[in-house]
């Protein structure tokens, strides 16, 4: 696996980053050596946050974690990356897709499927052309943290969700 560790206010010491290498590197039984592992570091005020994005052919697995201490939010990382690993293998074997990006030993490990993914309800609404501006307009009256809209000047299918500290954030799809 490659890193590449960045830090955001934090200084990413020798000893930071033999952690992250360390600690990460115990996934390195799951990927092929070619895979990029992408590592932020930050702190804000007491909060010491650690955001791993491992991108694999289409899809991306990511977590960030979060504590007063940042070897801690390290070892928190690893912990919920393998166990999202895991889930994921099953949707691969399942689908056979995107197996090459894993090692063999890796696809041929079985997995119980710890928290299988169950869709309980469905929506089905209106989607009505906006502009983004509306749309985080019509989620605050709805009191929901996301909403789906056409977006107005691209008439395509976007979504706007509120941010951590009450910013809002928009995904649109590449073209």
């Amino acid at each position: 696996m490659k890193f590449i560790i960045v830090g955001k206010n934090i200084e990413v010491t020798e000893g930071l980053k033999s952690a992250v290498e360390d600690k990460i590197g115990k996934l390195e039984k799951y990927f092929t050596p070619s895979t990029e592992v992408h590592v932020t570091l930050s702190v804000e005020k007491e909060r010491q946050k650690i955001e791993v994005t491992i991108p694999v052919k289409g899809n991306i697995i990511r977590s960030e974690q979060v504590s007063s201490d940042m070897y801690i939010s390290i070892d928190l990382v690893e912990e919920i990356i393998e166990r999202q690993l895991k889930k994921y293998k099953t949707k691969l074997v399942d689908q056979q897709q995107n197996a090459a990006f894993f090692k063999q030993e890796y696809m041929d490990k079985d997995f119980m499927d710890e928290e299988e993914v169950k869709i309980i309800r469905t929506k089905k609404f209106d989607i009505k052309p906006m502009y983004p501006e509306d749309a985080c307009v019509q989620m605050e009256l709805l009191g929901h943290n996301f909403y789906v809209f056409c977006n107005a000047e691209t008439e395509q299918v976007n979504v706007v969700y509120k941010r951590k500290g009450g910013t809002y954030g928009l995904i649109e799809p590449e073209a």
